[in-house]
């Protein structure tokens, strides 16, 4: 069986944004305006505030579900309305 090359990376690289909270920097690419694919990277998961909150709270004090960050997927809608992320699906019917 041969592999096929991964190229989605080609038409949208991911894009740094930073959480206006916190200034966490994840890398972001957006597919479409409800799919968004986040990378944290250590310094990133160690700086947000609520992921933070969410690992103190969570019972026995560790290995709880961390799901997402508002104030992170504020600033990445507001990266996405300004143009700084692009969106793929908007980028392929412009063509």
């Amino acid at each position: 069986m041969t592999l096929r090359p991964d190229n989605r990376l080609d038409d949208a690289p991911m894009t740094t944004v930073q959480c206006q909270r916190c200034a966490a920097g994840v890398q972001v690419r957006k597919s479409s305006w409800s799919q968004t694919s986040v990378q944290w990277d250590a310094v990133a998961s160690a700086g947000c505030v609520e992921r933070k909150d969410a690992e103190r709270l969570a019972p026995y004090g560790g290995g709880g579900l961390f799901l997402a960050c508002s104030a992170l997927s504020a600033s990445i809608v507001r990266a996405a309305r300004r143009g700084e992320v692009k969106i793929v699906d908007e980028q392929l019917s412009a063509t």
